[in-house]
């Protein structure tokens, strides 16, 4: 064990050496495993950041959360001129799943309709994502407040001028004043504010909370009829904990076929997406993320691995008289071997390090740069960039090592001097 503690030791001084000695080369030759090691890392250390944001974004909903829509929110076999032929979801639709659907914990109605302007005396806002769903949505979607509430089911079903704000939208309409009981101006009518979401940061999916504002659907319903084109109708089903989802999405659907007044041979003219299916939609995406690095930068690493071995040669070269002198005084094939094969491990690995150091700082940077996006660079990440460093350096140093360890001490000697 100590014999190879001191070859460690004495292969650890002949890469510093080298690296001390010919500067520019090594410099040069390291490159590509800096390079090809920061490439990998940074993707992935992005994808897991991103990967990280999106699942943060998706944990208020349960994964098994059903959107009932005439359009679907993931891949379909159903070409999109057929799609624009189907109905939109009606209220009386949503009304049917509320009451008929057993293991439906709960049901909301959502009204997707154009962007709004909001006022309060002098200050305004435009373009504000406004969010039409009905009292239920609180149930489905977590939502935390910083000030006030939800509307409740009386005031849903009325459909009140009531509204809930984001954070941002408070703090650029009242600033430091008390939200809570101020009267806004949105559809050329007052509405009183009695909820202000509590501040979440930028979302993936659209506008975050922050800057989204919060109207009972009944409301819109009853300003602008049912038929209107410029709504969306979209209902969300949160199915009990423990309900069977594939049995849960087959009685929607046969709800909606009997509704509809479909034929057996005639297919469903409406779509159920569900979460979870989003999910694998996404978890697709980021695999093929992390491939596409790994393929970009193993090209770099190819580079590198080229560069250690063109190292190696030369190390091997240079040192030929000492190697014979080495082996002349009793060393053996093998030690020659690890010698050669530390040095190009501890060559490559410095090369790595320096690229995980760059990633490091990236994340710094990066994170400070957005306020609302945090990148992350994973213990795991990390271990897995050191690793594929020592590889590389292994692989590029087996053959220059060989090629040491079989020298002919007395040839050796000769040649060297």
């Amino acid at each position: 064990m100590l014999v190879y503690l001191r070859l460690l030791k004495e292969s650890f001084s002949f890469a510093i050496n080298a690296l001390r000695t010919n500067k520019l080369r090594t410099f040069l030759s390291l490159l590509g495993v800096t390079v090809g090691i920061f490439s990998i890392i940074a993707v992935l250390a992005a994808v897991d950041s991103l990967d990280k944001t999106i699942q943060g974004q998706l944990s208020s909903l349960d994964s098994n959360t059903m959107y009932l829509a005439n359009m679907s929110f993931g891949p379909t076999d159903v070409p999109r001129w057929q799609r624009e032929t189907f109905d939109e979801v009606s209220y009386n639709e949503y009304k049917t799943i509320k009451s008929s659907i057993a293991d439906a914990e709960h049901v909301a109605l959502q009204l997707f309709v154009k962007r709004e302007n909001i006022r309060y005396e002098s200050e305004l806002v435009s373009s504000v994502n406004t969010v039409v769903v009905s009292h239920e949505f609180i149930d489905i979607q977590v939502m935390e407040f910083e000030k006030g509430r939800f509307y409740n089911e009386s005031e849903s079903n009325a459909g009140r001028p009531v509204v809930v704000i984001g954070s941002e939208i408070s703090k650029s309409l009242f600033g430091e004043l008390e939200p809570i009981g101020k009267k806004v101006r949105l559809y050329g009518q007052k509405f009183t504010v009695i909820g202000v979401v509590k501040k979440e940061g930028s979302g993936l999916f659209g506008d975050s909370n922050d800057v989204s504002i919060f109207l009972p659907a009944n409301y819109v319903r009853n300003r602008y009829g049912d038929n209107n084109p410029f709504m969306k109708y979209i209902v969300i089903i949160k199915p009990e904990k423990d309900a069977d989802i594939e049995g849960v999405k087959a009685e929607i659907t046969q709800v909606m076929r009997n509704k509809r007044g479909l034929k057996p041979d005639e297919i469903d003219t409406f779509f159920i997406s569900v979460i979870s299916g989003l999910q694998d939609v996404i978890d697709t995406i980021i695999g093929s993320l992390n491939l596409i690095g790994w393929v970009i930068s193993g090209f770099s690493l190819l580079v590198g691995g080229f560069g250690i071995a063109n190292i190696m040669f030369v190390s091997v070269k240079e040192r030929t008289n000492l190697i014979g002198i080495q082996k002349s005084l009793g060393a053996k094939n093998k030690f020659i071997l690890f010698q050669f094969l530390f040095e190009a491990v501890i060559l490559a690995v410095v090369g790595g390090l320096v690229g995980l150091f760059l990633v490091w700082i990236g994340t710094i940077i990066g994170s400070n740069l957005t306020e609302d996006f945090e990148f992350v660079l994973s213990p795991q990440n990390m271990a897995l960039g050191f690793f594929i460093s020592s590889i590389i350096g292994l692989i590029s140093g087996v053959i220059p090592a060989l090629t040491a360890s079989r020298l002919d001490p007395v040839e050796a000697i000769r040649t060297g001097m």
